[in-house]
């Protein structure tokens, strides 16, 4: 998997004031390369803004080894980082992968919940290090093309 976590500017109208506001939405894109990542964000988000008033305001490739939860119905995604511990067979010391995995939840308990139940057929032993709120607001998955 090759996820790059991409922004788009635009334009919004505040209510109350009727002025203008700049801002920023954040997408994840599974994609092979950084142009394949912002063609397929171009696709995927104009219907969601006016008449493509809309700008890419930046590509970065991003670490995110699982996404878990993308079928559950929740409004947000939680970035948690979990480690991985393993004993190393020749020195019998511990050694941790570090690996960071998306989960979609409505709030804390509930990622903490998707997390755990994502985890729970893991063969080795784990320890979730932090989890923290994103401002992803949705994940665009490479499908494959039906021909």
């Amino acid at each position: 998997m090759n996820f790059f976590e991409c922004k788009v500017s635009h334009d919004q109208v505040e209510e109350s004031t009727g002025k203008k506001k700049k801002m920023t939405d954040t997408y994840m894109v599974d994609a092979l390369s950084f142009s394949e990542a912002e063609a397929r964000l171009n696709e995927e988000v104009a219907p969601f803004y006016n008449a493509g008033e809309f700008a890419v305001a930046g590509i970065r490739k991003a670490k995110i080894s699982e996404i878990i939860g993308e079928d559950i119905e929740a409004s947000k995604w939680y970035k948690c980082k979990v480690s991985f511990v393993t004993i190393d067979e020749v020195s019998a010391k511990e050694k941790r992968y570090n690996s960071t995995i998306l989960v979609h939840a409505d709030d804390f308990e509930e990622a903490l919940k998707n997390l755990k139940e994502g985890l729970k057929d893991t063969i080795s032993d784990t320890e979730i290090v932090t989890i923290s709120d994103t401002p992803i607001m949705d994940i665009f998955r490479y499908v494959v093309p039906e021909n």
